[in-house]
């Protein structure tokens, strides 16, 4: 493997490793923000801050728009970077990443290197088994997808970014701009970060715990306790959780959290949990052709005519009668 020194100097150091058709805006924003942090005013310096593209090859890297970036640097010695930053992107791509850059990333964790996983980066550093015991903090479109591969390893979808001692990992968009923010604060100045984001045009760096945007439910309530509770509702529509314990994941008591659903929503927790199970399920019905019993046990019905009974509650109507009435429409 091929290195240099040591870091050696005070700057804050990040290397980016970027997928095969990697996301250009996650890339974009994190890296702009160090660099417009780095010096004052617009003039690309780097003064406080110094970053690579590195690579095991000097071949162009192309992002899943299109454009291509190329390599500045070949897999120089892991620990003079403060961070390596994995850039991912499309899920379907085979291979992300080859073979002597998985190992390189394997050498810099030994190192005790923090690496941070950006937009889908993370499923790459737990692919290579580098995020076992570490929460991953991914899209919430990204979040049932990471479930599935890596059912032994934490993860999370509320939050907007995550950093730990040694990892780091962002769901992504406007979010890495966030976490590149973060790193400035914490290892340059509060007026480094201040004239990134002025320059770029953002208000404020959100902190990592703020609620990730998204619809349906954030766009009708503002209560991050209310919006983590719906979205882990979502999140578990086929293993449904008890109240309780949503409750306690959000923070608060159960009484408090039905006191909070009442006033902001109207109806109780276990009814919009319900709710929530039934809009999967009657997508199900309308867009697939699965059976009954399998949309009961993808929205957690034990049988089907349990849920044949709740759905009709809520609607008014059979499951069945749904299906029908859309497949005479297909036919018209």
């Amino acid at each position: 493997m091929r290195s240099t020194s040591k870091k050696e100097d005070n700057r804050l150091t990040i290397g980016f490793i970027l997928a095969r058709s990697f996301t250009l805006s996650a890339f974009s924003m994190f890296v702009d923000t160090i660099r417009l942090a780095s010096d004052e005013f617009d003039r690309s310096g780097r003064v406080f801050a110094d970053w690579q593209v590195l690579a095991s090859t000097q071949h162009l890297i192309t992002s899943s728009c299109g454009v291509k970036v190329a390599p500045t640097s070949a897999l120089s010695s892991p620990d003079q970077f403060d961070y390596i930053v994995v850039v991912g992107g499309l899920l379907n791509v085979e291979s992300p990443l080859d073979a002597e850059t998985r190992a390189y990333l394997v050498h810099a964790a030994r190192l005790g290197v923090t690496l941070i996983g950006l937009c889908t980066g993370s499923f790459i550093l737990a692919d290579i088994g580098l995020m076992r015991k570490h929460k991953a903090c991914v899209s919430w479109l990204h979040y049932k997808s990471y479930r599935e591969r890596f059912p032994d390893h934490p993860v999370e979808s509320e939050k907007i970014f995550n950093l730990e001692k040694d990892r780091g990992s962002c769901a992504g968009g406007s979010g890495s701009a966030d976490m590149a923010a973060y790193l400035v604060r914490s290892h340059i100045s509060k007026d480094a970060e201040r004239n990134a984001l002025e320059v770029m045009q953002i208000q404020r760096a959100r902190a990592g715990t703020d609620i990730q945007p998204r619809r349906p439910l954030s766009e009708a309530y503002q209560d991050p306790r209310l919006c983590s509770a719906l979205i882990l509702m979502e999140q578990h529509i086929d293993d449904e959780l008890t109240i309780d314990n949503i409750a306690d994941a959000v923070g608060i008591s159960r009484r408090q959290l039905e006191r909070l659903f009442l006033v902001e929503t109207g109806t109780s927790p276990a009814q919009a949990y319900t709710t929530l199970r039934m809009k999967k399920a009657r997508t199900l019905v309308l867009q697939t052709r699965a059976s009954f019993v399998d949309i009961a046990n993808d929205v957690g019905f034990n049988n089907a005519s349990h849920f044949s009974r709740a759905f009709r509650r809520l609607y008014g109507i059979s499951p069945s009668k749904v299906r029908s009435a859309a497949r005479l429409r297909e036919t018209e």
